[in-house]
């Protein structure tokens, strides 16, 4: 038998376009074809489970096989395989059926090629993007079928004949390029199995040995998985992480097919999370890396599986966003991680407040990016305090009402940035019966800003933005013990010891317990400073503002009773102490003016 003939097509020869068209993703070919042969297996798998299948079944598996002295790559299958009509049906016609729409959608397209392949029923003819003759070998299954074998030459002319093949299945036969012999070498052919075919669900055999897990876990049901089970493969996945703290396994066949498992990961700092961890396949082939618009913007962060056969997988991300069943997908996968968190929160709050400084940039950067995230997560959201406890914000709100509500009937929550650095006013507040919680990640400026929006009459103010007094106003007061003529000399004393224009000074009438200098960053200008290191839009144009402080001067301290005791030149001296005491306590004393600061107390103690 030989019969020659045309490939219908509208186009003079689609192979060099699509050569050139995906070539920087050509090494997808082996995906595809692989991908083909395990159809062609679990079909037969399929026809045997209901008797239409003659014969022994056999051991299923596809082969892919490399002979450098001929420059060939073999994939083999022993699945249903075709006779000479279906080759001419499903190789020659279907293929092509879209061809034209396919070079005029995407010729000046920067979609994801790798992807749009398949919607065309390109797959098999990305063998031509490698290989310079592709030949097929098949006998089927059908009784009485004869083998069969087709060439192609890449150009749209193809050669049927009668093959040689004596058992049921198929056989890709590509004769390697000269400008693809990379593909021949073996090490080559293998980082490609292990990255896009290593959970198909038939055994692929490389060098004699299966290089896949057919059965991934998340195929199997919860029921019968150990935690141990899931570490495992989590470890499979990402061979060199730590354990991750917890998992969600997905399973869902209404209104769209979704299965896979979501680690929370375990991580050292916040500069330790990487995307493009979540794997996306179909039908256990994996398909990308990149799974935005599948998956929420704030579980990006997360690892693991996603396997749905219902995400359109050859178009463009925008079209992604349009797509129905990614936005139901999308929604899903939303709803199970706060379904899962409320249940670990709620079935052991131990642990959950354990694992809570790992998991709390997901939850806060999911409270921030989704309102309905948020109406669920307010729930199992978690502030500490400066001790160690941890509150829901309710219980927070409850714990602080009575002690932390000002005059105006605003209860304020007051907050740290760095526990170590603003020790001093942490005291301090902490010496009114006032509690602190510590907001210290990168992402906790944009979710004191939603807390103070979200949570009726509450306001968050740091620390040390202002005097204790002032940042929780009531209306009990000190009362100062200085005259107006001496609140206005201790008042120039400092100025002139300070002479910063950057540096606004104020006496106040203080707790004697309180420090003799405070400085301080107004609330506003934290705000901006923080943004405006988050990137925050609009606050940029504070980027090139110097910093101006409020330095608050205690008008009932000891050390300033004794400063306008002294004439103006050695008052002035010991303000200037007073107040570099002041800057170094938070750090901000440096250089020559910390030199200036240690000369001064050895000669202020000497002259003592």
């Amino acid at each position: 038998m030989e019969e020659k003939g045309t490939i219908s097509i509208h186009t003079e020869n689609i192979f060099p376009i699509i050569k050139k068209f995906l070539y920087s993703d050509h090494e997808i070919f082996l995906r595809e074809l692989v991908s083909n042969a395990v159809d062609a297996t679990q079909k037969a798998k399929s026809l045997s489970s209901i008797s239409e299948l003659k014969g022994d079944l056999g051991e299923l598996k596809v082969t892919v096989k490399v002979d450098k002295e001929k420059k060939q790559i073999i994939i083999s299958d022993n699945g249903i395989g075709m006779t000479a009509e279906e080759i001419k049906k499903y190789i020659n016609q279907i293929a092509f059926s879209g061809a034209t729409e396919f070079v005029e959608r995407y010729k000046d397209s920067n979609a994801d090629k790798s992807q749009i392949i398949g919607q065309f029923g390109l797959g098999f003819y990305s063998a031509f993007m490698v290989a310079s003759t592709v030949e097929i070998d098949t006998l089927s299954h059908a009784d009485g079928a004869e083998p069969a074998h087709w060439t192609c030459d890449g150009s749209t002319e193809f050669t049927i004949t009668t093959g040689s093949r004596t058992e049921r299945g198929t056989d890709v036969i590509l004769n390697i390029a000269e400008d693809s012999e990379e593909f021949l070498e073996e090490a080559r052919l293998q980082t490609i199995l292990n990255k896009y075919c290593k959970f198909l669900p038939i055994p692929v055999e490389f060098n004699g040995e299966v290089i896949n897990n057919p059965n991934p876990l998340w195929t199997k049901s919860p029921a019968e998985l150990t935690d141990e089970d899931y570490k495992n493969f989590y470890k499979e996945l990402y061979p060199f992480s730590e354990d991750p703290l917890f998992w969600i396994h997905l399973n869902v066949d209404y209104p769209f097919n979704l299965t896979g498992i979501l680690y929370f990961p375990k991580v050292k700092n916040e500069f330790d999370f990487q995307k493009n961890k979540i794997q996306l396949y179909s039908r256990q082939v994996f398909i990308t890396d990149e799974v935005k618009d599948v998956v929420p913007e704030f579980l990006m962060l997360l690892h693991g599986v996603l396997d749905s056969p219902d995400i359109p997988l050859n178009v463009s991300r925008s079209f992604l966003q349009a797509d129905a069943n990614v936005k139901k997908i999308n929604t899903y996968i939303t709803r199970k991680v706060a379904d899962k968190l409320n249940e670990i929160y709620k079935k052991d709050r131990t642990a959950y407040e354990e694992k809570w400084n790992d998991i709390a940039v997901f939850v806060k950067y999911g409270m921030l990016s989704d309102d309905k995230f948020y109406e669920k997560a307010k729930d199992f959201a978690l502030l500490q305090n400066t001790e160690g406890k941890y509150h829901t914000l309710e219980e927070y709100r409850a714990l602080v009402q009575a002690n932390q509500t000002d005059k105006d009937g605003n209860l304020v929550i007051l907050y740290t940035t760095d526990p170590e650095k603003q020790h001093a006013f942490i005291e301090t507040a902490q010496n009114r019966n006032y509690d602190v919680v510590k907001l210290d990640t990168m992402i906790d400026p944009h979710f004191i800003g939603q807390l103070e929006q979200k949570l009726e009459k509450t306001t968050l103010k740091r620390v040390d933005a202002d005097t204790i007094d002032k940042l929780i106003q009531t209306d009990a007061k000190p009362e100062s013990v200085l005259s107006e003529e001496e609140t206005t000399r201790l008042k120039e004393l400092f100025e002139k010891a300070i002479a910063n224009q950057n540096m606004t000074v104020g006496v106040e009438a203080l707790s004697v317990d309180d420090q003799p200098v405070i400085i301080t960053l107004p609330e506003f200008m934290r705000r901006m400073k923080d943004m405006n290191r988050m990137g925050g839009g609009g606050m940029m144009m504070m980027g090139n503002m110097p910093d101006m402080y409020n330095v608050t001067i205690n008008a009932n301290h000891p050390i300033n009773h004794r400063i306008l005791k002294h004439n103006d030149e050695r008052g002035e001296k010991i303000a200037k102490q007073a107040y570099d005491l002041a800057l170094l306590s938070q750090n901000m004393l440096s250089g020559a003016a910390l030199t200036a600061f240690v000369k001064r107390s050895v000669e202020l103690i000497d002259k003592e």
